[in-house]
């Protein structure tokens, strides 16, 4: 196992990942973000390089052991004996604590089940679909509604973010959603009185997430503005554009191919290690 420091180490890595594109895309993103300030914070593991099997990223430093928000890793490999060797790894995963593992490729799910079930380490995993778009260049342009702007939102909006997040309504989602909002990208459309009414959150990983419209402001064609958006601002920083959707949330299925997104092969899993210790505390 080796933690990549080097930056002509990482910039090679990003070269490299492009290439695998789209199923190396939250490794990809993560290493993007790494490489432009690492504003999240994360660091890059490989089982050897430079002829590397398989990459994980995860937050460098210590984590709570009760916070699977903000101990989310992502992984892709290039052989799966690779993987499976990289996460057996002492040190790599942090087995006694809760953590949630990404991954876009069916391995990354059947190594953790195995492992689980030797370390008797309870799983809960939601699956997505995965869309992106190859080229946001192409995305009509945006026409907000009347009386409708963009605007941002801002570290008071973070309990209106909690209490209208599936995953929130707690104080670990809370603090990881005031994280996102200082630290990455976000893009709000708001009303005449400067209340948001849709917005697209960004992550560590430069996935498109907690994409919501508030239920009186619906079927004005608020979110697919708020996705254009969103699309454009990251290709022109140089990021993909991509998000993961509910397996039934069939009206955002519809929307994402309707902005030209395309779904990818298979299923995204977010696995959930050690559920039990995930909860409120410090």
């Amino acid at each position: 196992m080796k933690i990549l420091t080097c930056p002509a180490q990482l910039q090679r890595l990003e070269e490299i990942l492009r290439k695998s594109l789209p199923l190396a895309l939250p490794v990809f993103g993560a290493v993007l973000n790494i490489n432009r300030g690492n504003p999240g914070q994360y660091e890059i593991l490989v089982d050897k390089w430079p002829e590397f099997g398989a990459v994980l990223a995860r937050p460098s430093g210590e984590v709570p052991v009760n916070d699977g928000y903000w101990n989310t890793q992502t992984a892709f490999y290039r052989d799966l004996g690779a993987y499976r060797v990289l996460v057996e790894t002492p040190g790599c995963l942090p087995w006694d604590a809760a953590f949630t593992l990404i991954g876009l490729q069916d391995g990354v799910t059947t190594v953790s089940q195995d492992l689980a079930g030797k370390k008797g380490v309870e799983l809960d995993i939601v699956e997505y679909y995965s869309y992106w778009h190859p080229d946001p260049s192409t995305m009509p342009e945006p026409r907000p509604a009347p009386g409708v702007r963009l605007g941002s939102l801002s570290p008071s909006h973070v309990d209106l973010l909690n209490d209208t997040w599936p995953y929130g309504g707690n104080a670990r989602s809370r603090r990881y959603l005031a994280e996102l909002l200082r630290r990455f990208p976000q893009v709000c459309l708001q009303d005449s009185s400067g209340k948001p009414v849709a917005w697209v959150l960004t992550d560590h990983f430069g996935t498109g997430t907690h994409s919501y419209t508030l239920p009186e402001h619906r079927r004005h064609g608020h979110m697919q503005v708020a996705l254009t958006v969103a699309a454009q601002r990251a290709h022109a920083r140089g990021f993909p554009t991509f998000g993961h959707t509910a397996l039934r949330n069939q009206p955002m299925q519809q929307l994402q191919e309707l902005l030209g997104n395309q779904r990818l092969p298979g299923i995204c899993s977010y696995i959930l290690h050690n559920p039990s210790l995930d909860r409120d505390g410090p």
